[in-house]
């Protein structure tokens, strides 16, 4: 048996690192120059948005967060107009307002201005905005005309409905009077006076949301409308049926704004009857919850007390605009479901051949 040596392999020389010439040190300075572009690109297009909208949400915490956080700090306080803070009360002033009728006589009030408001605010201005997304004449005119009493203030507002509300010299009653109809204590008892603080609201916003939900009509395909009254429906079913499903967002939008500032009214109360030394009538008849809370703050100088109403008032419209932003979901989504059809597949190559004669099929499977 034999064994062979292996032989010695010859050791390589180590290479040296070969010295950069001046055309690779231009390529690595425009490699990293091309990288660095790179990643300030990438960062502009995933960042860049957030910067821009920033100024908004630093506007918000300033003036909208910080005043909310506050106002819960204050309504844990005895906290006084002139002494400012005193003492840690907790939820005491919570559970004073709740045993308080004067709160529940407030937000009765509100809910009752609200929904004397907003209801028909709404229909008349859907009314007026399908009237003005027809084809009539002057419709410039028309259209900034039902703007004209939102740029009026609502002291001016106020003021003028106040007169005309009076229950002595006022425009209404002598109008009654004239029919020879009982006048109505417009000041007085609660129900009239709620109507009347409701008139105003209605008259100031109504032209403002027909304005958004006009907009909202005139999106909507006209080629839509075409093969409708093609196949033979008529104008209300066109408007119930393509319209109103059309500007459902939009209709969302209003009645959330709409909830939003009826819960919030204030001026129209306050400036309703400047004789009374109580705000909001001699026996409070329409004292909303915001006027009842800036009585509290200002005249009775209680800023804990007035600071839990208003921490309360703000939970109940967040209840309140998403329990209306849930129903209108159920309702988009329910409509959404009944919409699409299956065609079968006869029926679907029958109408793909003649498109006129689906309209009118469809029309009669309606």
């Amino acid at each position: 048996m034999s064994t062979t040596t292996p032989m010695p392999r010859p050791k390589l020389r180590a290479e040296k690192p070969s010295t950069p010439t001046p055309e690779r040190l231009q390529e690595a300075k425009a490699e990293r120059k091309m990288r660095r572009r790179h990643l300030r690109g990438r960062l502009d297009f995933k960042y860049s948005p957030y910067l821009y909208i920033s100024p908004f949400f630093i506007l918000f915490a300033l003036v909208g967060l910080f005043p909310l956080i506050y106002t819960f700090v204050v309504s844990i306080n005895d906290w006084d107009l002139l002494s400012g803070a005193g003492d840690w009360v907790g939820l005491k002033n919570y559970q004073a307002e709740l045993a308080s009728p004067l709160f529940w006589n407030s937000l009765f009030n509100t809910f009752s201005i609200f929904l004397l408001s907003a209801i028909p605010q709404l229909v008349i201005a859907t009314f007026i905005a399908a009237m003005l997304d027809q084809n009539i004449r002057a419709k410039t005119f028309w259209r900034m005309s039902v703007l004209v009493p939102y740029v009026v203030t609502p002291v001016a507002v106020t003021l003028i409905f106040s007169t005309a509300f009076d229950e002595k010299y006022g425009l209404i009653n002598n109008l009654l009077g004239a029919l020879n109809l009982d006048t109505i204590a417009w000041k007085t008892d609660v129900f009239p006076s709620h109507m009347a603080i409701a008139t105003m609201v209605n008259w100031r916003w109504t032209g403002y949301n027909a304005l958004i939900l006009l907009a909202a009509m005139q999106a909507v395909p006209r080629e839509l409308h075409e093969s409708a009254a093609i196949d033979g429906a008529g104008a209300i079913r066109r408007f119930f049926s393509i319209t109103l499903p059309s500007i459902r967002p939009t209709m969302i939008f209003v009645i959330i704004t709409a909830t939003i500032g009826g819960l919030q009214i204030f001026t129209e109360p306050k400036l309703f009857n400047p004789s009374s030394s109580v705000p909001g009538g001699p026996d409070r008849q329409y004292q909303t919850t915001v006027l009842y809370l800036w009585d509290l703050a200002f005249n009775r100088g209680d800023f804990g007390r007035a600071s839990a109403v208003a921490w309360m008032l703000f939970l109940i419209i967040i209840v309140i605009g998403v329990i209306n932003f849930l129903i209108s979901g159920t309702i988009a989504s329910s409509s959404d479901k009944r919409r699409p059809r299956r065609i079968p597949g006869r029926k679907a190559k029958r109408i793909k051949s003649h498109p006129t004669g689906s309209l009118r099929e469809s029309a009669n499977d309606e």
